[in-house]
């Protein structure tokens, strides 16, 4: 059976999530091979092309979506970008790996997780840091009781970003209108982690702060206003009765703090990288002591690449199969309105029910 064919959206050979982790984890991943990339003219494309030794280069990628030979199209532009590439991906009859968020807001996430449903393709969403080996593993320890009952979770998620200083092509992520924020980028992240450890949280409450609201955009002795929140606190209550505390943490490349105790034991995640928690090679710790952690699938990869090499694998193993075992467009709806409760029980000073 000959390899799936890959475009990538948003291919970029001087920088970028695209040049950083996907390329370098899909040359670790089998049955899948690199066939375009578009960007946003033709000359950065043609760079990326011949940088990462695709066949096709493309300045307009929903003509790259439309070509017939792609069989799955992978979406690495900004936010604001997502919906009318994954709907266009779709309608061409593409599978789709969106990188989380998958749109700036619940409206637009719940309109491409509909069109993923009647189109009958597989999605992915990039959450990454959720289908890790660390963390599945963890998982898999509180769903077999390895530390009793969940009774309260302490985490501190931080990353490097959305401190004073910003590098140009950032500086969207300071608006809160983009979608991509310290909130929706580290918060969701750090969430849907937590969701999959220790189970669904129902309610929730949060002071989501701007704590600085100015931004130099390095080298170019400019700044802009920050709009979205640089610090966030969240007390949860989850639907297996265990309380969490988490804090995101922006600017501050701290290392993780997951520490999680049960009726019977603890359950400890460390790991440390500047762009948070979803970059970071994991390990997981727990007392009383359990088997070591399974080892890494990928131990070529170093760093965030790992990560994604695993969903990426667990990907193309679902197209093959018809399986679906990777996080997809409806778990990105369901995080998107988790973060909308956390946004709104810190506008409103009150506490959220995710349900509502």
């Amino acid at each position: 059976m000959a390899a799936l064919k890959l475009a990538i959206a948003g291919a970029n050979a001087q920088r970028g999530w695209a040049r950083d982790t996907h390329i370098p984890a899909l040359a670790a991943v089998p049955d899948i091979e690199l066939y375009a990339v578009s960007a946003r003219n033709q000359m950065i494309a043609d760079e990326a092309a011949r940088t990462f030794g695709a066949v096709k280069a493309f300045g307009d990628t929903l003509e790259m979506v439309r070509d017939p030979d792609v069989d799955v199209v992978a979406v690495t532009v900004k936010v604001p970008e997502h919906r009318a590439i994954v709907l266009a991906a779709l309608e061409a009859g593409k599978h789709v790996y969106c990188e989380w968020p998958l749109g700036r807001d619940v409206s637009e996430s719940e309109e491409m997780a509909a069109a993923a449903r009647v189109s009958g393709l597989h999605v992915a969403i990039g959450l990454q840091g959720t289908n890790s080996t660390a963390v599945r593993y963890a998982a898999s320890l509180v769903r077999d009781g390895a530390i009793g009952r969940p009774l309260n979770l302490r985490v501190v998620s931080s990353t490097a970003g959305w401190g004073t200083v910003a590098p140009a092509h950032y500086a969207y992520l300071q608006d809160r209108r983009n979608g991509a924020t310290l909130a929706t980028i580290a918060g969701g992240h750090t969430v849907a982690s937590v969701e999959a450890i220790v189970g669904a949280l129902e309610e929730v409450s949060a002071r989501n702060t701007v704590l600085l609201d100015t931004v130099e955009l390095d080298g170019t002795g400019e700044t802009v206003k920050r709009t979205c929140a640089d610090h966030i606190l969240i007390t949860g209550r989850h639907a297996n009765g265990c309380v969490s505390s988490i804090e995101i943490v922006g600017g501050q490349p701290i290392p993780l703090r997951f520490e999680l105790r049960g009726s019977e034991g603890t359950l400890e995640i460390t790991g440390h990288h500047p762009g948070g928690y979803q970059c970071a090679e994991l390990r997981v710790s727990c007392t009383p002591a359990r088997a070591s952690q399974p080892a890494a699938s990928f131990p070529e990869l170093t760093s965030a690449p790992v990560n994604v090499a695993q969903l990426w694998k667990q990907f193309v193993e679902d197209i093959r199969a018809g399986t679906h075992t990777v996080p997809d467009f409806e778990d990105a709806v369901r995080l998107a309105r988790i973060l909308d409760a956390i946004e709104r029980s810190s506008d409103e000073a009150r506490t959220i029910s995710v349900a509502d």
